[in-house]
């Protein structure tokens, strides 16, 4: 992927398993929206997610609904899996992770996705 995310919008796809993990997922990669995340919001809609880059861990102090976190590292492996993170738990992560994807919960599940597995990254068209 390059680690030149310019979209603000981007597929996430986890090429292993031929699996769409969101088709519609956000990216953060500014201080603001690194540090905001998804509080305040009440749920992610299906097909959607946040891509936070760079990131290595996560916390769900404030959050008000559980999620699915994949920690991704810089050659496209996942590294880490947390279903169905619930909210307030204070840490998430993996050291060698360089970007987090927040997904509705049960996307692992559905998709199957394991440690291992090859993410591809594909900006959308805005």
């Amino acid at each position: 992927m390059g680690w030149e995310i310019k979209a603000r919008m981007v597929q996430v796809v986890n090429q292993t398993r031929r699996a769409i993990l969101a088709s519609q997922c956000e990216v953060a990669r500014s201080f603001f929206a690194r540090g905001r995340g998804l509080l305040g919001r009440q749920s992610l809609p299906v097909g959607g997610g946040l891509l936070i880059e760079p990131c290595n861990s996560i916390h769900m102090l404030f959050m008000r609904f559980a999620i699915d976190a994949i920690f991704v590292d810089r050659n496209g492996t996942v590294v880490a899996l947390y279903p169905d993170l619930p909210p307030w738990r204070i840490y998430a992560g993996h050291r060698q992770a360089r970007y987090v994807l927040e997904l509705p919960v049960g996307v692992i599940a559905a998709t199957n996705t394991v440690v291992g597995d090859q993410i591809v990254v594909q900006e959308l068209q805005e």
